[in-house]
């Protein structure tokens, strides 16, 4: 069987209700756009997002967010998108706000079959000790927290250290932006757009990759493919995508 879709909307066609999505990008760089753009044109809600934050306003997860199409979000920031501060804020939402290096190590891990690890990032904080808000209340106070983590001493060469025990990341669904695929799911990243792409594809049970240049299986070097097709169930060619700025900012004229 072919793991090339026919189109966008095809490829996220049995995505439903609640189900969960890992997503790649950084801020609005190398995210899956096109296959965004697919599952907003679908009436399916209540979805569980793991994505480094959730694009802008008016793009990439921002759509499905103002939507109100996502019940809860783990991410490592806000980034640009002030409908995620207000739903957040306003208990609209649900967030799990997370490290990003150790947000990074749960979805790859998770795509290792790695059930869990130890990091010394968050201990001390309430990322360990608990208490960090998941979701508010309407009057503003803290209806959800996030639970304490088991914290356990280590030696190393460094001396003994404290680490907080973290849980992997896995999704339903893996949604992921690449520059160049072949038929069989290989994937190259562009540059900086590799960023969580690879990540999010490894936890996915079932990876959608959008494709800017499609190419016959074998065409590829194999030393240049930045992620197996192993990885990749779905391929569809969506063609070059579209540049967006996240946050413009200018200089002025200087005088004459």
């Amino acid at each position: 069987m072919t793991k090339v879709a026919a189109s966008a909307a095809a490829a996220v066609a049995d995505i439903t209700s609640g189900s969960s999505l890992a997503v790649g990008g950084f801020g609005l760089c190398g995210i899956p756009d096109a296959l965004i753009d697919a599952l907003a044109a679908r009436a399916i809600t209540d979805l569980e997002v793991i994505s480094n934050n959730c694009g802008t306003d008016a793009h990439g997860l921002g759509i499905l967010l103002a939507d109100k199409r996502i019940r809860r979000i783990t991410a490592s920031y806000v980034g640009e998108n002030s409908e995620f501060a207000r739903q957040y804020l306003a208990g609209e939402l649900e967030v799990e706000l997370t490290p990003q290096g150790t947000l990074a190590e749960k979805l790859r891990a998770g795509g290792a079959g790695i059930p869990a690890f130890f990091t010394p990032a968050g201990v001390g904080s309430p990322v360990a000790d608990g208490g960090l808000p998941w979701r508010y209340a309407a009057d503003g106070s803290v209806a959800v927290a996030s639970p304490a983590k088991e914290v356990r001493t280590f030696g190393g060469a460094w001396g003994e250290r404290r680490y907080v025990l973290e849980e992997s990341l896995t999704a339903d669904f893996a949604l992921v932006h690449a520059r160049i695929g072949d038929t069989e799911g290989n994937l190259v990243f562009e540059k900086s757009a590799r960023n969580f792409n690879p990540l999010a594809a490894m936890a996915g049970r079932v990876c959608i990759a959008q494709v800017e240049y499609l190419v016959p299986a074998g065409d590829l070097d194999p030393a240049r493919i930045h992620l197996p097709g192993v990885f990749v169930d779905r391929v569809v060619h969506t063609g070059p995508q579209r540049k967006h700025i996240e946050k413009r900012t200018v200089a002025e004229e200087p005088s004459t």
